[in-house]
């Protein structure tokens, strides 16, 4: 389907309109991306996988330690805030203190900063307990180091507590023996009394350091009988119950998808820098330009389509009129195979095509018009034989004449089917190849190729200045002006590959092409893949 031709060009400006971006426009950024996001996914998960490799693998232990208030009386109720009992931070404190630390430095011949970041204490809110993580390579070293922080905790606050009660126990003897003293002091004085008011007096004195004897006796009692032990173990770390530090295939999944998001994100930002010709739409917004159709491309090489040219061509041709100068226009594709396609497709309904080349693809040419040719049904080339010739390949080289292989037209009327005699002979003509000569003398490879019910035929721009309709193999415009200046003399084709061609390149060549006065014929847009 095309595009009816406009009465004027006004240029990619006005014509232009705004169009709405939808969800698919913004899903086929990563499609056309997709090597960019595939390879930062796999980056991704590569780095994922190497640092499963490179990292060593850390396997977790826990023991937890119930911690018990020392208290005179061990059945008295702590009441209903029993973690006001023990200061918890401070006996989180302890437990990661130097001591400890110490302990399983000796213990595994490690530094301390080392055994700092493999040991872990938490304090659960509202609670007595400290719960103690140790990471360590394996799980055996693990696991001790858990048990020995929980037990090297309990051992430094025995100690404490021990060292706290010995201190007041002997404050307490110190106590005692100065009242005992005094008693003694006392007792002599009653011995040694004459008198009746002072003998009465020191048993009164006496009775009184008695009873505070009796009373710090007593305190000592209670401190003496005083539980020292600060808590209890009541889960061990086990081998069965440690854990391996992270997961593997999660670690995996999480760097593919991380890498993916990545992709997608570098995908849009290249796109927002470096956009494409993605459809129909955006090459008609960058040029103005109505649309002569549209070219799929098909197996690995890309060969076009060919009802797609003979579609184009059919829109080429109600927009010329013979004489006509057309110069094939691209940004900075080759656009060799569709003004192949081109040629062949105007010369199978009777135009005499001279192909114009400057740059040197003449052989490109002809081999890409030859191709086309073979594959083009009988019922649009009559003059292909029945039984295909082996066909050598063309060259530059002037050798004589040449044999052009046609067939001419049925002898036998309208209806009439052909002789099916075998030994019946069909008569092939003579045709001259002729070659043409350029300013130096060198031959240009200007060939005749009967397509149909015309002809094709090559050679330089100078050499198709006589011709009635000549097609204009541009080189890319960003590189060479040659085509503008060509089409300024004529008309001009602008060909668009779809994800290939830039809207900045695009809209350049069509401000070029305004500037200069060249009136477009419209564009063609070629589509790789099959569709």
């Amino acid at each position: 389907m095309t595009d009816p031709a406009p009465s004027h060009w006004t240029g990619p400006v006005a014509a232009s309109s705004p169009r709405t971006v939808t969800i698919g426009d913004m899903a086929r950024v990563p499609l056309h991306r997709l090597r960019l996001v595939a390879a930062v996914a796999l980056g991704g998960l590569l780095a994922a996988g190497g640092y499963l490799l490179l990292a060593p693998a850390t396997v977790t232990a826990n023991a937890v330690v119930a911690v018990r208030p020392v208290v005179t009386d061990a059945f008295t109720p702590s009441g209903a805030a029993a973690d006001r009992a023990v200061n918890m931070n401070v006996e989180s404190g302890i437990a990661t203190g130097t001591e400890v630390v110490a302990k399983l430095a000796e213990r595994f011949d490690s530094d301390h900063r080392t055994v700092r970041d493999a040991l872990e204490v938490e304090v659960p809110a509202g609670g007595q307990i400290l719960r103690f993580t140790y990471q360590a390579p394996d799980a055996e070293q693990a696991v001790t180091g858990a048990n020995l922080a929980a037990q090297s905790y309990l051992d430094v606050r025995r100690a404490m507590y021990e060292k706290q009660r010995e201190e007041m126990l002997r404050s307490y003897d110190e106590s005692i023996e100065k009242v005992v003293a005094q008693r003694n002091a006392v007792q002599r004085r009653i011995n040694n009394a004459r008198d009746t008011s002072a003998a009465n007096a020191a048993v009164a004195e006496l009775g009184g350091i008695n009873n505070q004897l009796t009373q710090l006796s007593s305190a000592r009692t209670e401190i003496a009988a005083v539980d020292v032990n600060p808590g209890w173990v009541t889960r061990s770390a086990e081998r069965a119950l440690a854990t391996t530090a992270g997961n593997a295939p999660l670690l995996l999944a999480g760097g593919l998808l991380g890498g993916t998001v990545i992709g997608l994100v570098l995908a849009f930002l290249w796109e927002s820098v470096d956009r494409r010709i993605r459809s129909a739409a955006d090459a008609r917004d960058s040029t103005g330009l109505p649309l002569l159709g549209t070219v799929r491309r098909v197996g690995l090489r890309g060969r076009a389509v060919d009802a797609d040219v003979r579609y184009v061509a059919m829109a080429v041709a109600e927009r010329v009129r013979q004489p006509a100068r057309v110069a094939v226009l691209t940004a900075r594709e080759d656009a060799t195979e569709i003004t192949a396609g081109l040629a062949v497709a105007l010369a199978v309904v009777g135009r005499e095509v001279f192909v114009a080349d400057d740059g040197g693809r003449v052989d490109r040419l002809r081999a890409a018009v030859l191709a086309d040719r073979d594959r083009l049904p009988p019922s649009l080339d009559p003059t292909k034989p029945a039984v295909p010739k082996p066909r050598t390949a063309p060259t530059d080289i002037d050798d004589g004449p040449t044999e052009v292989v046609t067939r001419r037209p049925s002898p036998h009327p309208v209806g009439a089917r052909p002789s099916t005699d075998p030994e019946a002979t069909l008569t092939l003509p003579r045709v001259a190849k002729t070659v043409g000569r350029t300013d130096n003398g060198r031959p240009t490879g200007d060939a005749q190729v009967v397509v149909g019910a015309g002809s094709v035929r090559f050679g330089t721009w100078r050499q198709g200045a006589d011709q009635s309709l000549v097609l204009y193999n541009a080189p890319p415009a960003e590189t060479d002006e040659r085509g503008v200046a060509i089409a300024r003399q004529g008309t001009a084709v602008v060909v668009v590959e779809r994800d290939r061609t830039r809207q900045a390149d695009l809209r350049r060549l069509a401000e070029r092409l305004r500037a200069a006065g060249v009136n477009p014929l419209g564009f063609v847009l070629c589509r790789s893949g099959r569709s």
